[in-house]
């Protein structure tokens, strides 16, 4: 499967998917989304954003921290101060904008403040997210590495990430099933709704799970996998970026946690190096698969000349 990488810019923005384009996991203070709903005669005002935080006087709008006016606000903020804050990943035979990743220096990224494994370090970038459409799943890889090319050109020291532990072990963001966890047939977990985390199944403390004495140790098991591997009310999964990913793309811990660990890559010159060969030997594949085409199409015509002579 082929991909283009590109540089995040404004005119990109729309072909953004849905999901990368309204969530402001990230951008949002998280303090807002702790506020009471707004009554029902209330209308939700947009969120305000002030250059290093986004200020609600209505929270009520933030259950799936979606506001795509704030998103594209910040986007065109962080573009104008500090650069190209995302790459995107087209696929190329579509021409579908099929992932992309997002990253900017932690002052402007008020949710960094909010983890166990806080604060990001002065020096460094903070990778906020990669998302990839279903089924392309692997061009996460090519996105961590178009952002370490782009801020190795513009001299950044380092870039950190916070990782999500998905106890399912699941790459790139993906959500686990309910349907892959392993169910006791005569488990009380077998009466719960079928609902796969964040689809409407809310399992917290306050659910009610009947006599615990019953169940089988499976059926603990799953259902604290679920607990667990669940959004939350103050997470969005698909905006954390998977742990085993950036420990597969050379990323250092450098803050431990069970949930929430802190992921460090140092960006020296011969990371520098590599991705400048790699991006040259890239170009001249592109350019020999052309010349290649351009002989096949000359011989056509050559070969046609030939049989019209012999006639």
């Amino acid at each position: 499967m082929n991909f283009t990488i590109s540089g995040l810019d404004l005119e990109s923005f729309e072909s953004l998917p849905p999901h990368t384009r309204r969530c402001v996991f990230w951008e949002v203070d998280p303090s807002f989304t702790n506020a009471p709903p707004a009554r029902p005669d209330e209308d939700a005002a947009p969120l305000r954003y002030s250059g290093s935080s986004i200020e609600s006087p209505i929270a009520s709008g933030l259950a799936d921290f979606e506001s795509e006016f704030d998103k594209e606000a910040w986007i065109s903020s962080v573009l104008l101060e500090w650069g190209t804050c995302g790459q995107i990943a087209i696929d190329s035979s579509t021409g579908v904008v099929v992932g992309a990743a997002l990253y900017a220096p932690p002052s402007r990224v008020p949710r960094s403040r909010s983890f166990p494994t806080s604060p990001v370090s002065a020096d460094a970038v903070l990778l906020t997210s990669i998302c990839t459409e279903p089924g392309f799943e692997e061009a996460a890889d090519q996105l961590i590495d178009a952002v370490v090319a782009d801020l190795i050109r513009r001299g950044v020291r380092a870039v950190e990430a916070f990782g999500l532990v998905r106890h399912g072990g699941i790459r790139h963001g993906a959500s686990r099933s309910s349907a892959d966890l392993p169910r006791d047939v005569d488990s009380p977990a077998t009466d719960l709704d079928d609902q796969a985390p964040g689809e409407g199944r809310n399992l917290s403390s306050t659910t009610d799970f009947g006599d615990l004495s019953t169940w089988s140790d499976d059926a603990v098991v799953e259902i604290a996998r679920e607990i667990l591997d669940g959004p939350g009310p103050d997470l969005c999964g698909q905006c954390m970026i998977d742990a085993g990913l950036l420990k597969e793309s050379a990323f250092d811990v450098i803050s431990s946690h069970p949930r929430f660990p802190r992921f460090r890559l140092e960006l020296d010159e011969g990371l520098g190096w590599k991705f400048e060969v790699e991006s040259a030997l890239e170009k001249l594949v592109v350019m020999a698969a052309i010349d290649l085409v351009g002989q096949e199409r000359a011989a056509v015509p050559s070969a046609r000349r030939s049989g019209a002579r012999s006639s």
